[in-house]
């Protein structure tokens, strides 16, 4: 007895459909994907060794604490909290002394502690008043 054995088809994997496959996957992942870049800039910022002017200009000083409490500085050097510690109360007194001259230094000094947003507010609100010579205070740094 004779025993013939059938014929094999060839096997053939199609690749083409899995070549599609795999580009449908990378493009859903380069959709779903965000890219960020973060960029990390080191700033070091310049140190002011000076001698102070005898005579301080005249100038309108903010003062901000830690707590983000406005004061304002008097004629006397002492600082005065404000009554009412909206923006709009701030404004107003700022728009006071506005009235007298814009032309002075509008002087910042905010607590290093002091949130962001209280610096921005009092910065917005100055400018919304006519100052145009703004200011950040800030002080020596300690030898080392």
């Amino acid at each position: 007895m004779r025993f013939q054995r059938k014929k094999r088809d060839k096997v053939d994997i199609t690749l083409i459909s899995m070549i599609d496959v795999l580009f449908v996957l990378l493009l859903f992942f380069m959709v779903s994907t965000t890219f960020n870049r973060f960029t990390e800039i080191k700033v070091k910022l310049p140190e002011a060794g000076g001698t102070e002017s005898e005579q301080p200009p005249k100038a309108v000083n903010l003062v901000i604490d830690a707590d983000g409490i406005y004061y304002l500085q008097g004629d006397d050097g002492l600082p005065r909290e404000l009554v009412n510690q909206k923006p709009d109360a701030l404004k107003e007194e700022l728009l006071k002394l506005a009235a007298v001259s814009t032309s002075v230094p509008f002087i910042i000094s905010a607590d290093s502690k002091t949130p962001h947003q209280f610096v921005i507010t009092a910065l917005d609100v100055a400018g919304q008043a006519g100052f145009s010579h703004i200011t950040f205070s800030a002080q020596k740094p300690e030898a080392k």
